[in-house]
């Protein structure tokens, strides 16, 4: 399975997915390949934002080594699924799908879609935008669990 989360600039929410997923993952020797990316060009090659390096690791999870980078419609080919993190870059992920078949790899990371909010200009969500991720990549491995 290789899955890539996407937010909008891959520093604050899409790292903490990829770093949490990797985790669960690890936990339940599952052979995925996880990244992230953001639809924005802002942060190409930074590490994540030092609260999603801190509320990562209170949680045993270590994505300081995480570096930004931009999604592009080449991802569509590497990665068999695609969470986003928000309405806003499922649309401006979607504008880069070739086929249906790009389209049908594109959902939102949060059922009933809902957006992860973006914690960027307030710390006290950092804490519980992580809990929301961390429940979502629960239920993705449990999902798979099932299929297998």
């Amino acid at each position: 399975m290789k899955i890539l989360m996407v937010c909008l600039g891959n520093i604050c929410r899409s790292p903490l997915a990829e770093g949490i997923l990797r985790h669960l993952a690890a936990e339940q020797q599952l052979d995925w390949e996880i990244d992230s990316a953001g639809t924005g060009s802002w942060h190409v090659g930074d590490p994540p934002d030092r609260r999603s390096v801190q509320v990562a690791h209170r949680h045993g999870i270590d994505i300081s080594g995480l570096r930004g980078r931009q999604f592009s419609a080449g991802d569509f080919g590497r990665f068999d699924r695609i969470f986003v993190m928000d309405l806003d870059n499922y649309r401006d992920v979607l504008r880069k799908a070739r086929t249906d078949a790009d389209r049908d790899k594109v959902q939102l990371l949060l059922e009933h879609q809902q957006p992860v909010p973006d914690p960027w200009y307030d710390d006290a969500l950092f804490e519980p935008v992580f809990q929301l991720i961390y429940d979502a990549c629960e239920r993705i491995v449990k999902e798979q669990a099932v299929r297998d």
